[in-house]
């Protein structure tokens, strides 16, 4: 498993943000977990800008699980400027979110997502998602290793 990447989980509402870390810690998935709580603050780590400045660009998430309903930038221009930026251009982008809207599922694989996932209310089968999000993207997945610019 590729352990030493982060998982950088995008996600404004704190019960979904504790679900999310109690299902990784219940997985057993071992890569450290890096909540932003907007969408601002989700480019502004990738690029490491503001209050991620001192991060090394060297180390960019193994996935990004993004959350569509987030405050101050929603996810689909989240997703369209990681999909901008050579820095980002191919890392995995997990939408995992609330909306089964036809038009959010459209847009998301538009803009480049590599999956599409509507969060389950239960938590067994958030449990089971997440064991299977971890042993695709993590473990059998193969990707590039991003570069920073």
């Amino acid at each position: 498993m590729s352990s030493t990447r982060p998982i950088l989980l995008v996600e404004d509402n704190p019960d979904d943000e504790t679900l999310a870390l109690r299902a990784f810690g219940k997985k057993k998935i071992p890569n450290p977990v890096v909540v932003a709580r907007d969408g601002v603050d989700a480019i502004d780590y990738l690029l490491c800008r503001g209050a991620f400045s001192d991060r090394d660009p060297n180390v960019l998430p193994a996935v990004v699980l993004l959350d569509l309903k987030l405050p101050r930038m929603d996810g689909l221009e989240v997703l369209r400027r990681i999909r901008a930026d050579a820095r980002t251009a191919v890392l995995p982008v997990v939408v995992l979110t609330t909306s089964g809207e036809t038009l959010d599922i459209e847009q998301a694989y538009r803009l480049g997502a590599n999956s599409y996932i509507r969060k389950p209310v239960d938590f067994e089968r958030f449990l089971q998602a997440v064991g299977l999000l971890g042993e695709y993207w993590l473990d059998l997945n193969q990707s590039l290793e991003p570069r920073a610019a």
